[in-house]
């Protein structure tokens, strides 16, 4: 069995997953992510993105194939050692905002803290430094139903965040927002990323948001698409082309 390299923090072979309706999900997919790099997965809607990181972040376990993450074989584990990995390592941003809506905003950035084991206060002083960072500090004490849809997809990004995990899955963060928001949430997400070593998996159809990463795969009905790069055209071979044209 091939080892996964030294410098990838998560490393796929050969994945493969079918929905339970039959249709592939994702087939024969390989890559590798490097410790703090932001690398997006990028597509249309339909093409694997979502499943991929799934896959990747273990909520689901691929049906062929391996992921390591840090030279720990996740497809090897079992559901609870899963849940425990994406509890203490991982970070997860959904399309759209899920908060809990008994807590308010404060209590819902600091839960992933201290369901680690954090204290309630230091978790709390965490949550509200990025809940600063996204522009929503003012709603600390507010419940997610008097939010804006907006300011829901903040917190939740922020909730992500707090923890400081090893690898955040981002699937369309910004999908909610309008534009300008989203200029400012990407910023944000990036520049606390490289700030604290956080490797990031971004899935988006966006091409503006995709160009913010280090590295970009492409996905088109569930497999990668390698992108042949070709040598540039001489500029005298050029100019007799399309003199043999006329």
């Amino acid at each position: 069995m091939e080892a996964p390299p030294d410098n990838d923090v998560l490393w796929a072979r050969s994945l493969h997953f079918r929905h339970q309706d039959g249709s592939p999900g994702i087939t024969g997919i390989s890559l590798g992510v490097r410790e703090g790099e932001i690398l997006a997965v990028s597509g249309p809607r339909g093409s694997g993105k979502t499943t991929l990181l799934r896959c990747l972040a273990g909520l689901v376990p691929a049906q062929g194939g391996e992921v390591w993450f840090n030279s720990k074989a996740v497809h090897r584990m079992g559901p609870f050692a899963r849940e425990r990995l994406r509890r203490d390592r991982f970070g997860w941003i959904d399309p759209a905002p899920t908060l809990v809506p008994e807590l308010n905003v404060w209590e819902n950035t600091a839960l992933p803290l201290m369901l680690r084991g954090t204290s309630r206060r230091r978790a709390k002083v965490a949550a509200l430094e990025w809940l600063e960072r996204l522009d929503v500090g003012d709603k600390a004490r507010k419940h997610p139903a008097e939010l804006q849809q907006a300011e829901r997809q903040r917190v939740s990004i922020a909730r992500a965040l707090a923890p400081a995990p090893t690898v955040l899955f981002a699937d369309e963060p910004t999908a909610p927002l309008h534009r300008a928001d989203r200029a400012h949430v990407l910023r944000t997400l990036t520049t606390a990323a490289r700030s604290h070593g956080i490797t990031v998996v971004l899935a988006t159809h966006d091409a503006e948001t995709a160009a913010l990463a280090d590295r970009k795969v492409t996905l088109l009905d569930g497999r990668r698409v390698h992108t042949v790069h070709l040598p540039p055209v001489p500029e005298a071979e050029g100019r007799a082309e399309c003199s043999l044209s006329v």
